[in-house]
């Protein structure tokens, strides 16, 4: 009877210790995901409804001053603080962790497949060295602290451009050499030893650089929206979240001062003047910025001053001098006549009237009279476009007018009736215009009686009594000195 019962009582003993065991995995498992769970947020473990399905995202520590060197038609390095992050994938068999690894993933969109072969082989050795034991930590930690240098990845990390303007990255420099990482077409030739639990990634045609800068961007924007800064204008103490960073200077202040600070410069026209108010600073505030801080009239503004500031600076660009349209219009090489493509107004682009073909501009009257002035004053330069503009005979007799001009201004008066110009060689003061016949004075240029015309030099009420020989005795005196 005992010896019949034996195997029964063997079966039931089995049975009760391997429920014992179970429950001992299932109390450790709770407990490991659970401690995960406390210590990294929502966006790093991710665990499944189930509760022995998981996915951690691992970002790896940087060394301080870490580097990507992008390799292509010229080599420019890039200084990062983050790297995307390894995913681990995990699902926790039940006898885990007395008897059995975690089933797990390891997948990167940056690290090659051969490597991360590597890092999975590395994972399988620790869970042999903890064997019995959950293992979950000891792995994340290895991955987060350890893994770039078990790769031999130390900065400069080197992407290279090729040809088709995508980026991948080539290879790792240690201790100063280059350590050469396998490309596709290695691990295609050595399929056999990539580990299935390898994934990578990263599309083919993906631009890996800018994946690794954006992400770069993403979590510095994360760290600066978690610290606390004195803003520079207010002196109070906010969260980065409410704060702006000037990203060339690294000058901090509160989202609400700098919205008042651009609203006022935008307002006034000034959108060259939106950089850091610092004193003598210089950083200029990004796009993006503004239109974060300021309302969409605003910005629209904004954006409509700088683009014509912009404008405005093109020696190939000049606008519509129509006053209902006035868009900008770019400019064939060495062409003097612009064709508007809104209102399709065709003019000359030195005169800005209506376009006359291979003829000169004709000139204004008030160009005309300041020709001579700013032809003189000009540089080779200024002379050359005023000749491209008018013509050299224009200038010329324009010059020569205006010397005209200033003789007669210098040495002639004009008649008070008609206007005409009146040179007096010798004689007394009493006129006689040679257009009209009037007679007039030579000294008030008053109009003169033609029944007595000396009574204005005779009435003693008049300005000019006694004055109808006046300069007219320093000549006869110089004749006489000379004589």
């Amino acid at each position: 009877m005992f010896k019949s019962a034996a195997p029964g009582l063997i079966y039931l003993l089995f049975y009760s210790v391997r429920n014992v065991q179970m429950s001992v995995d299932q109390e450790a498992q709770d407990d490991e995901l659970l401690a995960l769970a406390s210590i990294y947020d929502e966006e790093e473990f991710r665990r499944a409804e189930s509760g022995r399905e998981g996915e951690i995202h691992l970002c790896l520590e940087l060394p301080p001053d870490f580097k990507l060197l992008v390799s292509g038609e010229t080599c420019v390095e890039y200084q990062v603080s983050f790297l995307p992050p390894l995913v681990l994938s995990f699902e926790l068999p039940v006898n885990y962790p007395s008897s059995s690894a975690p089933v797990f993933t390891l997948s990167s969109k940056w690290i090659s497949r051969l490597q991360l072969t590597s890092l999975c082989r590395r994972l399988d050795e620790l869970w042999e060295e903890y064997k019995g034991s959950v293992v979950l930590f000891t792995w994340i930690q290895f991955l987060k602290e350890e893994a770039l240098v078990f790769l031999g990845l130390q900065s400069p990390l080197e992407i290279f451009i090729n040809s088709s303007k995508h980026s991948q990255l080539e290879r790792g420099r240690t201790d100063g050499a280059a350590k050469r990482v396998e490309s596709a077409g290695a691990e295609k030739k050595s399929s056999s030893e990539l580990d299935p639990r390898a994934v990578l990634e990263a599309e083919p045609h993906a631009d890996l650089l800018r994946q690794l800068l954006d992400f770069d961007e993403a979590q510095r924007q994360k760290v600066f929206d978690s610290k606390v800064f004195c803003c520079g204008i207010c002196f109070s103490e906010k969260l980065g979240s409410g704060c702006v960073l000037f990203k060339e200077c690294q000058h901090v202040y509160c989202r609400a001062c700098i919205k008042e600070f651009f609203q006022i410069q935008i307002r006034d026209g000034k959108v060259q003047c939106l950089t850091c108010p610092e004193p003598k600073c210089t950083s200029v505030a990004t796009p993006s910025q503004v239109k974060l801080l300021v309302g969409e009239d605003e910005f629209a503004r904004y954006d409509r001053l700088l683009l014509q500031n912009s404008l405005d600076l093109m020696a190939d660009i000049v606008y519509c001098p129509r006053t209902s349209c006035c868009m900008a219009v770019m400019l064939e090489p060495n062409a003097t006549m612009g064709l508007c493509p809104s209102c399709r107004y065709a003019f000359c682009t030195l005169c800005k009237r209506a376009y006359h073909g291979l003829s000169h501009c004709p000139p204004t009257v008030q160009e005309l009279s300041n020709l001579q002035e700013e032809y003189l004053a000009g540089s080779e330069e200024e002379k050359k476009f005023l000749e491209q503009r008018f013509g050299k005979q224009v200038i010329q007799r324009a010059i020569e007018e205006s010397f005209s001009m200033k003789w007669m201004e210098e040495n002639s008066k004009n008649c008070p009736r008609c206007g005409c110009h009146i040179q007096k060689i010798q004689g007394c003061n009493k006129m006689t215009c040679s257009s009209c016949q009037q007679f007039f004075c030579w000294v008030c240029l008053a109009p003169l009686s033609r029944v007595n015309p000396y009574g204005h030099f005779n009435n003693p009420s008049s300005p000019c009594f006694n004055l109808l020989f006046q300069g007219v005795e320093h000549e006869e005196e110089a004749w006489s000195d000379e004589d």
